[in-house]
């Protein structure tokens, strides 16, 4: 089972920041905390998952991802306050290691992921989009 997410990470509070897409958000974020994931993340040390918002399909994540780049850097600013106000690392939250808080869905959009699926998928039959590959990244 894939749970389709967009996220945000960034550099530092209000500092870079990277919008992306992935069938699996565990795997991803841990290839971007790595450096395994080359391009800008890696070039510009973006790697604290800020804010994530899980999908029910690939299509409608994909298609947040190309809004959300569009945004104006104020509007995905204040997205992440919203739900993240103190620019915590959401990584131990989507991993288990603490619990997940409570978001309702008038304060934040986030919905906790279940990590038991982690690197379960096929990468071969998978877009490139969705393997992870970082080409076609627009800078934020």
């Amino acid at each position: 089972m894939k749970y389709p997410a967009v996220y945000m990470l960034a550099s530092q509070r209000n500092g870079t920041l990277y919008i992306g897409v992935t069938s699996d958000l565990i795997k991803r974020v841990w290839q971007h905390r790595e450096g395994f994931a080359d391009g800008f993340t890696k070039q510009y040390g973006v790697k604290t998952l800020v804010w994530y918002e899980q999908h029910e399909t690939m299509d409608s994540a994909i298609s947040k991802e190309k809004a959300m780049k569009k945004w104006l850097r104020k509007w995905k600013l204040s997205t992440i306050e919203k739900s993240n106000p103190e620019w915590r690392d959401l990584w131990p939250e989507i991993i288990g290691a603490v619990p997940v808080p409570v978001v309702h869905a008038q304060e934040g959009t986030h919905t906790p992921v279940v990590p038991a699926y982690a690197g379960t998928q096929d990468s071969a039959t998978l877009d490139s989009r969705i393997r992870g590959n970082d080409e076609g990244s627009v800078l934020l």
